[in-house]
């Protein structure tokens, strides 16, 4: 017979279990830095590679901030952040999702300002965007990203030509527990949907048919007032 845990008794564990995973993200944070120390004395410049360090410690830093919500429900660490360069990571990041698929990105973000949002979190739900839509390509496709700054709104809408969301499903996809995908769990676009409306920014699904499915994150430009 499974005992039931108290709210206690849970939050001790889920303490417990972040600890140990942040230990282990050290050790890989740590090694990547002592990767890039050896390759700068020993001469070699490799931008592959340089890349691929750059896109482990920025994933270190997300998956840190969403072990201190397990923490806290109210974690929140706003700041100031360029726009086309939180967009340009995020293409970046989703890359290493490419495995045994030819896909070409498209990328252009006609203007750029500042939004003042949790950097990694915000970062996090445009890779997953990105991602499912990797996932959507089965072998051949492409993956666009449009983005600019109109009427104090940052506008995103990320695309790809995989497979549409069936009509019938397109209205549920942002409930919790909701996927179209064999081994999913339903929580990434919940989650993106609640964090986004947290920071005051959005997310929806603009269309799903045949040859491309859209969809638009809009997010305000940070004023000072």
């Amino acid at each position: 017979m499974t005992q039931k845990l108290t709210q206690n008794e849970l939050y001790q564990q889920i303490r417990c279990v972040s600890h140990e995973i942040r230990n282990h993200l050290s050790i890989c944070d740590m090694y990547s830095q002592i990767i890039r120390k050896n390759l700068e004395k020993s001469g070699i410049e490799n931008p592959s590679i340089e890349n691929a360090l750059n896109c482990i410690q920025k994933s270190i830093q997300i998956i840190g901030t969403n072990l201190l919500d397990l923490k806290s429900l109210n974690s929140n660490n706003a700041q100031i952040v360029d726009f086309k360069n939180l967009i340009t990571r995020a293409a970046e990041l989703s890359k290493a999702y490419i495995v045994d698929k030819e896909i070409e990105y498209e990328i252009f973000v006609k203007n750029t300002d500042n939004i003042y949002i949790d950097e990694n979190r915000f970062l996090a739900c445009l890779v997953n965007i990105i991602k499912n839509g990797i996932e959507a390509i089965e072998l051949r496709g492409n993956i666009q990203i449009l983005a600019e700054v109109k009427d104090k709104t940052g506008i995103i809408k990320i695309s790809n030509n995989g497979k549409p969301i069936q009509k019938d499903k397109q209205q549920e996809i942002f409930l919790q527990g909701f996927t179209t995908k064999k081994n999913g769990c339903g929580l990434g676009l919940a989650i993106c949907k609640n964090f986004l409306n947290s920071q005051n920014a959005d997310i929806r699904l603009v269309k799903s048919v045949k040859q491309q499915t859209t969809f638009e994150i809009t997010v305000p430009v940070y004023s000072e007032n």
